[in-house]
């Protein structure tokens, strides 16, 4: 059974959207209630692709630097670049790691794409080591799924 209920937020998501609330409400939500989820969600980035840039437009937890990343740099970078998500155990062992912080140590980025256009990602920053497991990621996608529909 993952952390995050994935139903509960999508619904929040739902109501926020008949609520008429913004692209930016929207994602801050997601970012938000993601991170409320608890361990291991440290931060959540939401990233909207521009162009070949990825642009930060809502996040939950510690602040980035990392507001614009170019498509195929870092783990969201390539996430984009290789149209897979990324759930990486260790981001130590990643040689073009950005790190946000000193204290993430592990990191899951799941693409939101209507069809085959990537419109951005989820990008979750967890202090602990492998934390994502295949039920983490399915629910992030549920979430990344329906900001594709609403957005």
């Amino acid at each position: 059974m993952p952390v995050l209920d994935a139903d509960r937020l999508v619904a929040a998501l739902r109501g926020a959207f008949a609520r008429d609330v913004g692209r930016i409400e929207l994602l801050r939500l997601a970012a938000e209630k993601i991170r409320a989820a608890g361990a291991p969600y440290t931060s959540v980035y939401l990233y909207m692709l521009h162009g070949e840039e990825l642009v930060l437009e809502a996040f939950a937890g510690r602040e980035t630097d990392h507001t614009r990343i170019a498509v195929g740099q870092g783990v969201c970078g390539t996430a984009v670049a290789t149209g897979e998500d990324q759930n990486v155990p260790d981001v130590r062992a990643i040689s073009n790691y950005l790190a946000c912080n000193a204290w993430t140590r592990s990191e899951l980025v799941v693409l939101i794409r209507r069809g085959s256009t990537v419109l951005g990602q989820i990008d979750v920053d967890s202090d602990v080591p492998d934390p994502f497991t295949p039920d983490e990621e399915a629910a992030v996608r549920k979430v990344a799924d329906a900001l594709a529909v609403l957005l």
